[in-house]
């Protein structure tokens, strides 16, 4: 196997997105159990969705290559440096191993994996093109992370760990929507249903906006409630503060490379995960 090959195999997993689906698992353990999790615990329910996550994404470039011909000719299939057969059985792999390691925290946990296995194949391979059940179904598997963490630890009900679930759940699918709304001229030729083709781009940029807004509201409920102590309101604060401005940059028809500001909501959320999962450990 040529380095090149090698290098594009990687790329296929976009290790950010697997990572950060694993960094939710842990910070959902943390937050039902109220400390740090045992390190078997921590590292079985990372990989496990770090897996899952990424069969997902690789299957992803194999139902996409024609669009991605157009969206994205620099991924590794449609610029030929790996072939169909690689992203199959790269993929197969990848999710045999996340139910190995879902198996070894309880049956419980290798159900969610399946079911989030079976819906991002549902997704690539079906619902993708009927535009908004698609987002939900992918924002659906980002929520389920953090409540696989409790899962994981054997406290699935915790509430706090349901309120990050919706909030990763509702940045999901704004982000899901303001991205095919960006992604427009590809998924028009290929025959997508999503709400940018449907209703316009700006309105579609809009309902996206006014996603990312609700979320910016809900994001004060624990303190209001009392479920988390007013220092994890830095880690909040910092999110929200990138959302609104992003938000704004999204909304404005004059703003260039608007996929930058997809990211940077993104980013913010994985950075206040990770701030919120030093913060639980010290505190």
């Amino acid at each position: 196997m040529t380095r090149t090959r090698v290098l594009g195999l990687f790329r296929l997993f976009r290790f950010e997105l697997p990572f950060s689906a694993g960094m939710c698992v842990i910070l959902g353990e943390l937050l039902a159990l109220g400390k740090l999790p045992a390190a078997a615990d921590m590292a079985l329910g990372f990989l496990s969705f770090f897996f899952i996550s990424a069969t997902a994404l690789i299957l992803n470039d194999y139902f996409d290559l024609e669009i991605d011909k157009i969206n994205a000719p620099e991924r590794p299939l449609p610029s030929g440096l790996v072939s169909k057969r690689d992203v199959v059985l790269l993929s197969s792999v990848v999710a045999l191993l996340g139910f190995v390691t879902s198996y070894m925290i309880s049956m419980t946990a290798l159900f969610v994996v399946f079911l989030v296995w079976v819906v991002g194949i549902l997704y690539n391979w079906r619902v993708k093109w009927t535009g908004f059940l698609g987002n939900l179904l992918v924002s659906f598997s980002v929520g389920m992370a953090f409540i696989f963490g409790g899962i994981a630890v054997g406290n699935p009900y915790e509430k706090v760990v349901w309120w990050f679930g919706a909030i990763a759940m509702f940045i999901d699918l704004g982000e899901e929507i303001a991205a095919d709304a960006i992604d427009i001229q590809g998924d028009q030729q290929a025959g997508s249903r999503s709400l940018a083709i449907v209703l316009g781009l700006e309105k579609a940029l809009k309902i996206s906006g006014m996603i990312f807004l609700f979320v910016i509201v809900i994001s004060s409920l624990p303190f209001i409630l009392g479920w988390l102590g007013w220092i994890y309101l830095l880690p909040i604060s910092i999110m929200d503060g990138v959302i609104l401005f992003s938000t704004v940059q999204l909304l404005n028809p004059q703003s260039a490379e608007r996929r930058r500001y997809i990211r940077w909501i993104y980013l913010s959320g994985l950075v206040a995960i990770l701030i919120f999962i030093f913060i639980r450990i010290v505190d």
